[in-house]
């Protein structure tokens, strides 16, 4: 069905961490590049630091959150479709500056080995 991305970031400005409006802008400029449609955005900032944004797409979601006290955050974008979602994560990393970040890439909604076995099988016996 789609592509997972979850993804963790360090290193990254606690200003830049901290600040709704460059999350939001990061977020808009990350969805453009990945080429995905923007349903609706939230983004809400803690006390006293921190934000969380989600966004819901047309081809599912972004969501992110940040503790700029450590310089890092959290992201997790779901692509279905022909999205482009490691574009629209470098995208999002370049915009907060992350130094250093680990990506972990998730096939969602495909079928397992033993369901692509029992297909195969039954179309052969046809």
């Amino acid at each position: 069905m789609g592509t997972h991305l979850v993804v963790d970031a360090w290193q990254a400005p606690a200003e830049l961490l901290n600040d709704p409006d460059i999350i939001r802008r990061a977020l808009l400029e990350a969805i453009a590049a990945g080429e995905a449609t923007l349903i609706d955005i939230c983004v809400h900032q803690f006390s006293p630091h921190g934000v969380t944004a989600t966004v819901t797409l047309a081809e599912s979601h972004i969501a992110i959150h940040t503790w700029p006290e450590y310089g890092y955050f959290a992201a997790d974008l779901f692509f279905c479709g022909k999205g482009k979602p490691a574009l629209a994560m470098e995208v999002l990393g370049n915009a907060l500056q992350a130094k250093e970040m680990t990506m972990k890439e998730i096939q969602r909604g495909f079928p397992s080995t033993a369901e692509m076995q029992r297909r195969l099988e039954a179309s052969v016996s046809l």
